[in-house]
């Protein structure tokens, strides 16, 4: 058998539908379109057949008259609708997308989350039998908005022909709730209806000539599992905005961190009523993953979730394999996230890490509530956790702007480009006609209108390969000199081949970003040669950025501070000192910023954050929880270590109240800046020179007592605000001191085993490839649990009498490996995990390393304090140490 490849399983997927997706309309939502795009797959459903790949979300009213395959005449008759969330929650799109192609008559749903998944999550309104339930209930919200549509546009026909038709609002009302409104139903559109309400009823609705009515629209639901994102053949993660990435991970109670992490492992046995939505749909797409690549599982696990996934994994597989006998037999180890946190917090030694930080990310869409009236009322979709989209922007418009291109082809390229954003920007200039400026040669932001609002980006691909080896792959398991190093010798070895005729010089050593977009600029020369080496050309260039300054400078200083307070756990008031000076840098840096900005635009901020300076704050604690027994109340240091640290953060907020975007201060935000124009306002007139004093007479004394007063008022709501904040920031504390616990607990369960391996810290290396090496080479780690199967317990427990024991097998034995970090991996895990197998020596097993997301200490701050973490300031006070 050949080795796996999760990549090529997806593309052979969406083979296996193509009589559903050829000659359709194919709707992708925002999950599905993250995992397409890494996967490559846009040009394969082209060659399939599809009409046309459009946003589920952000739909068209002119969808229907795209056509990208122009070999049909025929309307179409089938839409095709993929995505990566609930039935429930995706409803009111795919209602929308019936009524604007009110033509067809076959509409195909594939959604990512199995029919018995659907069933299981408390929050849907759907039963057993959840996919026909749904056909059916999609079939009467469809019919009544069709009828509420019949009566609209019996309402517009209904005026005089010199009549203007205006909606009532309630009119107004029902056409946003059916995302009408969105969809961008103007005036103009209203005179494209039909002359006459028959004629119009008569196109739109295709009649039997027999029965005189309507055809019937046939629905059909199916699972497609295959929806995730394959960093490379061998590395994968869910999609952002898919619902199981979204789904929470932990329940909010005494052990929670974030509702996007794992909770604290206790060691206790859960209660199953209180498993969280994110474990049961992970289990889910993990025994469906597996099922699609034929792979028997045996499963371990590592953690509280860990535990509650692999139980769920077992038991579904007690009860749908009947004929797994044929499969071959895969190791799955699973680990909570909290087990390991300062791993991701860490700036390590990782390319991929350093570009995915400086990379830009499309934003979010959007998913409302459900349609007034809907049988599908589903109130879990707005407390879904709002992670960064894995869409990650590479700036390949920067092979066409800025210096002299190096050959008149790319000369050429760039007047294309230019004239083809040129035409596009009419969308936005409300259809006036222009005419394409003059190029002169050179390509430039300024000869395009605003070009900021079409800028072209490129995207990872997973099966971009360069002879053979694949792009992304081989940059995972690169640090960063290793892989600047080699993309350089990619780019040289493409050269030669392209027979690129180039006057680039390249120096031995270490390449700069002046040579490596020389290089590119050269391979780009001419369009041939660009379509053909797209994958490593957007690979080099999110190198050439993660390499510019002040990214690099600023990776780099990260990096070094992680070293200085990993070397400062020798001494409690040593490691606060640290902390607390880089706290004070940050906000220093900070004011130093703002200067600058207000003498000139553009400059650009210091190499560290108030952001930075939290995530830092992060990685002590837990490092002081390591070394350090409890001072205070659960506090690695003294009150007065831990005071002083308070008082900076607060002392940030109410000078600079946008430095950091934590969400338990969301519905103050508005007093915090109220209270910072004061001060702003206050301080010219502090500078000024004293005037002197003048002695009223007693009859001014009244105004004084009003002035006084009035002061009297404002130093009381000031000191309201400060005592609030001081109160919130306590809070965010508590949130440190549960991380200080991380690691002591793991070593009071677990023994020194993990914490102890081979002399490294946990800055130097993770729990994966401590955790990997070990069961690599045989040892037996406390606290991992081998889900056994039905069988196997019965033998263990019934016939173990007679001398018929199943021997317990090893995750190291098996040939192929998997790991699954739930709550999210990062990439100096995967690297390192490989690094592991490499050392071990064993050559024959293949290993898969997958996780929730992507993580990244930007994702981490998301998690613990921004916009994936507990919602507000009660939730946060609600939890206890």
């Amino acid at each position: 058998m050949g080795s796996l490849d999760i990549a090529e399983s997806c593309l052979n997927s969406i083979r296996q539908i193509s009589d559903e997706v050829a000659d359709a309309f194919l709707y992708l939502d925002a999950g599905c379109s993250e995992a397409f795009q890494f996967m490559g797959a846009f040009s394969l459903l082209m060659e399939i057949g599809a009409r046309a790949i459009c946003s589920l979300e952000n739909l068209s009213y002119y969808d229907p008259v795209i056509d990208w395959n122009s070999c049909h005449v025929v309307p179409a008759k089938k839409i095709v609708v993929i995505t990566s969330r609930l039935l429930s929650d995706a409803h009111r799109y795919i209602l929308r997308c019936l009524s604007i192609h009110q033509d067809v008559l076959r509409c195909t749903i594939f959604t990512s989350i199995s029919e018995v998944a659907h069933s299981a999550y408390i929050d849907t309104p759907l039963g057993p039998d959840a996919f026909r339930e749904y056909e059916s209930l999609l079939l009467q919200d469809y019919e009544e908005l069709m009828r509420k549509q019949r009566l609209e546009k019996h309402d517009l026909f209904s005026h005089d022909a010199g009549d203007q038709p205006t909606r009532t609002h309630q009119q107004e009302e029902n056409f946003a709730d059916e995302g009408w409104l969105r969809l961008g139903f103007h005036k103009q559109q209203s005179s494209k209806l039909p002359d006459s309400p028959d004629k119009g009823f008569d196109q739109t609705y295709p009649l039997n000539g027999s029965q005189g009515a309507r055809l019937p629209l046939v629905v059909s639901v199916q699972h497609f599992p295959m929806i995730l994102c394959p960093l490379s053949p061998h590395i994968f993660v869910l999609p952002s905005e898919g619902a199981v990435a979204e789904a929470c991970l932990s329940i909010q109670q005494k052990d929670s961190l974030s509702p996007g992490l794992p909770p604290i492992a206790s060691g206790l046995p859960s209660d199953g009523e209180e498993t969280p939505p994110g474990a049961t749909l992970t289990a889910h797409f993990l025994y469906h993953l597996a099922a699609k690549m034929d792979l028997k599982l045996e499963i371990f696990s590592l953690g509280d979730l860990s535990k509650s996934i692999g139980k769920t994994l077992m038991d579904m597989s007690s009860l749908y394999d009947v004929a797994g006998r044929n499969k071959r037999s895969a190791g799955l180890l699973l680990i909570d996230r909290t087990l390991d946190l300062i791993t991701p917090c860490c700036h390590g030694d990782s390319l991929v890490d350093r570009m995915l930080s400086c990379l830009p990310r499309s934003e979010r869409a959007t998913f409302g509530p459900q349609v007034k009236g809907s049988q599908l009322q589903n109130k879990s979709i707005s407390s879904g956790l709002m992670r960064a989209p894995l869409d990650f922007r590479i700036p390949f418009d920067s092979i066409f702007c800025g210096e002299e291109c190096p050959t008149n082809g790319t000369q050429f390229m760039s007047e294309c480009i230019t004239s083809f954003i040129s035409g596009w920007s009419l969308k936005h200039s409300e259809l006036q006609t222009t005419d394409i400026p003059e190029q002169d040669g050179k390509y430039t932001s300024d000869n395009v209108g605003d070009f900021n609002t079409f800028s072209m980006h490129g995207s990872f691909i997973s099966t971009a390969n360069h002879l053979g080896e694949n792009c992304l792959e081989a940059m995972f398991d690169k640090g960063t000199k290793d892989g600047a190093l080699l993309i350089k010798k990619w780019l040289q070895e493409t050269l030669y081949h392209e027979r690129a005729n180039s006057s680039v010089k390249i120096r031995p050593g270490f390449p700069n970003t002046n040579e490596l977009m020389s290089m590119i600029k050269a391979i780009a020369s001419n369009q041939a040669s660009l379509l053909r080496n797209k994958g490593i050309i957007q690979v080099a260039l999110a190198i050439k950025l993660a390499l510019s300054e002040p990214q690099s400078s600023h990776w780099d200083a990260l990096a070094s501070a992680e070293r200085i307070l990993s070397v400062s756990t020798g001494d409690s008031q040593t490691l606060s000192s640290q902390i607390h000076d880089l706290l004070c840098k940050s906000i220093s840096m900070q004011s130093q910023h703002s200067h600058a900005q207000r003498r000139h635009a553009g400059a650009t901020s210091g190499p560290l954050s108030f952001q930075d300076a939290i995530i830092l704050t992060v990685v002590g604690y837990i490092l002081a929880g390591e070394n350090f027994a409890t001072s205070g109340l659960g506090s690695p240091f003294s009150w007065e270590e831990e005071r002083s640290l308070k008082e900076a953060i607060v002392d940030a907020i109410l000078e600079f109240p946008d430095i950091a975007k934590f969400r338990f201060l969301h519905d103050i935000e508005e007093q915090l800046h109220e209270h910072h124009g004061k001060l702003k306002s206050q301080k010219p007139e502090e500078t000024q020179t004293a005037q002197p004093v003048i002695n009223f007479d007693e009859q001014w004394g009244s105004w004084e007592d009003d002035e006084t007063e009035n002061n009297d008022d404002q130093l009381y709501g000031d000191m309201q605000l400060k005592l609030e904040l001081r109160d919130r920031i306590d809070n965010m504390f508590k949130v440190f001191h549960k991380l200080s616990r991380l690691k002591r607990e793991l070593s009071f369960r677990e023994g020194q085993l993990l914490r102890d391996y081979s002399g490294y810290s946990s800055v130097d290396r993770g729990l994966v490839y401590k955790l990997l090496s070990l069961l690599l080479r045989k040892h037996d780690i406390p606290g991992l649990e081998y889900h056994s199967s039905a069988v196997g317990r019965i033998l263990k427990s019934g016939f173990g009498r007679f001398g018929l024991v199943q021997a317990k097998p090893r995750f190291g034995d098996q040939s192929i490996l998997i790991i699954f970090v739930v709550g999210g991996v990062n990439a100096r895990e995967v690297r390192e995990a490989r690094e592991a197998l490499v050392e071990s020596g064993n050559t024959r097993a293949e290993l898969l390393v997958g996780g929730t997301t992507l993580l990244s200490p930007d994702d981490m701050f998301d998690l613990l304090f921004g916009s994936c973490s507990f919602q507000s300031f009660e939730d946060v006070k609600s939890m206890p140490i």
